[in-house]
C-alpha cells in the first residue's frame, strides 16, 4: 500500500512512544514489536473507518437531499445555536384569516459547552395545506428547504428564553395547562417552569424556576404529565426509580415539593415512564434491566407493579401508549426492534418491527391515526409505522426495502436523533431535532400514505444510493 510522506511522517510521531515502550528506536519492521504494528495498524483502520463513514453519510445525505420533492410535501431545515435533546409541539395554533400560513410554538432546549443553557419557547411558520409548490423549481444545491415561501418559510423566532442549570435532557407541557413546562436535567431535581412568569430574555445568572422537585438521587431522561389527572407528574431517573408529584399540592411559602410516591421494581436503569392516555391510574415503566412493567396506582404498592414482562433482549429505551386504544402500546430497545403489547396478554408480543439498524430512543403513536406509529433513534432515522399493513404480501423488490408495515424512513439527519414530535394541529407534520444541532420539520408526500393518490411516476423518479 502506497504511503506518502506526509502521512508516514505522521505514523513516525505517532508510533514513538510506543516504539519506546516496545524497544525500537526507529520505524523499522525488523525491530518493531507486534505491539507497536497492531497499534498503528488499529489507528489507521480506525481513522479509515470513521473517515469511510462519514465520506457515507454525506453520500446518503444528497441522494436524501435530491429526493426530497418526491417524497415530501415539506421539508424544513434549521441550524439551531446549539444541539436540543428535547423537542415539543405546544398545542395552540394561529390561523389567520388571508394567509397562507398558520402560527405554531415549539418547546426546545440546549445542550451547550460549558455555556448557558436555556429553555426554550420558539415560534414558526408553517404553510395552509392548500398552499401549491412547483417541485420543479427545488434547487438541490442552493435550497435546503422544500414547500416554503421564501423568507417566510421555516423561520424560526425564540419567544422566551429562560436560563436552565445544566442541559434540558427533556421538557413536556401539562396538557390541562400548557404554560407549565416540566424539564430535566443532569440533577436529580425536576423542575416546573411557568413561561407566562419570564421575561423574554432572562437575567445573566439567573435561575428561576417555579417548582423544584425532589425525590431522585440521579438524573435522567423519562418524564409524563397525567392527560386525566391535572398536575400528576411521572420521572424515571437513572437512580431505578419512579417518582411520582402532585404539582398541585404545592404550597405558595415553598419553591420545593418531595415526590408523593417514589416506586421501587427496576433493578437497573428506568430509561423512560409514561401514563396511559385513557387510564388515569396506570403508567408503564422500561428500563436496563430489559423489563416493561405495569402500574397502577389504585394498588398502594409502591414495589410491586401489576405486570412484569421480559419485553427485549437489551436495555428497553422508551414505551408509548397507544392515544386510541385501551390496551396497545409499543416499546423501543437497544435490541433495533420496536415491539408491540396488548395490555390484556403481555405474555404474548403481539408484533416485532425490525428495520432499524441500532438503538431506538424513541417511539411515539401519531395523535392523527390510531395504526401509525414513529420511532427513531442512534441510526439517523425517523421509521414510520402502518400497523394495518402488517402481514401483507411483498413483492421481492419491495421487501428489499423493509417489512410491509414500514410507511416511510425519514432520513435527512446525519447524527442521532435526540428527540422527536408529532404535531398536534397538523396531520403527517413532525419535528425532529438531532445531535449536530439540526431541526428539522417535515411532512412526508400525500401519496405515501394516501394510496387513492398514489403517483407511479414519483417512485420511478427516485434516485437510488
Amino acid at each position: 500500500m502506497f504511503v506518502c510522506d506526509a502521512m508516514l511522517h505522521f505514523a513516525l510521531a505517532f508510533a514513538q512512544p510506543f516504539l519506546i515502550r516496545c524497544g525500537g528506536t526507529s520505524f523499522n519492521c525488523n525491530r518493531a514489536s507486534e505491539l507497536c504494528v497492531l497499534t498503528l495498524s488499529y489507528y489507521f483502520r480506525s481513522i479509515m473507518a470513521e473517515d469511510n463513514e462519514e465520506r457515507l453519510i454525506n453520500e446518503e445525505y444528497k441522494i436524501w437531499k435530491k429526493n426530497t420533492p418526491f417524497l415530501y410535501d415539506m421539508v424544513m431545515t434549521h441550524a439551531l445555536e446549539w444541539p436540543s435533546l428535547t423537542v415539543q409541539w405546544l398545542p395552540d395554533v394561529q390561523r389567520n384569516e388571508g394567509a397562507d400560513y398558520t402560527t405554531h410554538r415549539l418547546i426546545l432546549g440546549t445542550h451547550t459547552s460549558d455555556e448557558q443553557n436555556h429553555l426554550v419557547i420558539a415560534k414558526l411558520l408553517l404553510p395552509n395545506d392548500d398552499t401549491q409548490f412547483d417541485a420543479s423549481k427545488y434547487d438541490v444545491e442552493k435550497g435546503n428547504e422544500f414547500g416554503g415561501f421564501g423568507s417566510i418559510a421555516g423561520k424560526i423566532d425564540v419567544e422566551i428564553k429562560m436560563n436552565h442549570e445544566g442541559e434540558v435532557n427533556r421538557a413536556r407541557y401539562m396538557p390541562q395547562n400548557p404554560t407549565l413546562l416540566a424539564t430535566k436535567s443532569p440533577s436529580s431535581e425536576v423542575y416546573i417552569f411557568d413561561y407566562t412568569k419570564h421575561p423574554s430574555n432572562p437575567t445573566p445568572g439567573s435561575f428561576l424556576p417555579q417548582l423544584r422537585l425532589r425525590g431522585h438521587t440521579k438524573e435522567g431522561y423519562g418524564l409524563s404529565w397525567n392527560a386525566n389527572n391535572a398536575g400528576h407528574l411521572l420521572s424515571a431517573s437513572d437512580d431505578m426509580t419512579v417518582c411520582l408529584w402532585d404539582v398541585q399540592a404545592a404550597t405558595t411559602n415553598s419553591n420545593m415539593l418531595d415526590a408523593k410516591t417514589i416506586f421501587q421494581g427496576h433493578k437497573a436503569v428506568v430509561e423512560d415512564v409514561a401514563w396511559h392516555v385513557l387510564h388515569d391510574s396506570v403508567f408503564g415503566s422500561v428500563g436496563d434491566d430489559c423489563k416493561l412493567m405495569i402500574w397502577d396506582t389504585r394498588n398502594g404498592s409502591n414495589t410491586k407493579p401489576a405486570h412484569v414482562v421480559d419485553a427485549h433482549t437489551a436495555e428497553v429505551n422508551c414505551l408509548s401508549f397507544n392515544p386510541f386504544s385501551e390496551f396497545i402500546l409499543a416499546t423501543g430497545s437497544a435490541d433495533k426492534t420496536v415491539a408491540l403489547w396488548d395490555l390484556r396478554n403481555l405474555k404474548l408480543k403481539l408484533h416485532s418491527f425490525e428495520s432499524h439498524k441500532d438503538e431506538i430512543f424513541q417511539v411515539q403513536w401519531s395523535p392523527h391515526n390510531e395504526t401509525i406509529l414513529a420511532s427513531s433513534g442512534t441510526d439517523r432515522r425517523l421509521h414510520v409505522w402502518d400497523l394495518s399493513k402488517i402481514g401483507e404480501e411483498q413483492s421481492a423488490e419491495d421487501a428489499e426495502d423493509g417489512p410491509p408495515e414500514l410507511l416511510f424512513i425519514h432520513g435527512g439527519h446525519t447524527a442521532k436523533i435526540s428527540d422527536f414530535s408529532w404535531n398536534p394541529n397538523e396531520p403527517w407534520v413532525v419535528c425532529s431535532v438531532s445531535e449536530d444541532n439540526i431541526m428539522q420539520i417535515w411532512q412526508m408526500a400525500d401519496n405515501i400514505y394516501n394510496e387513492e393518490d398514489g403517483d407511479p411516476t414519483a417512485a420511478e423518479q427516485l434516485e437510488r444510493p
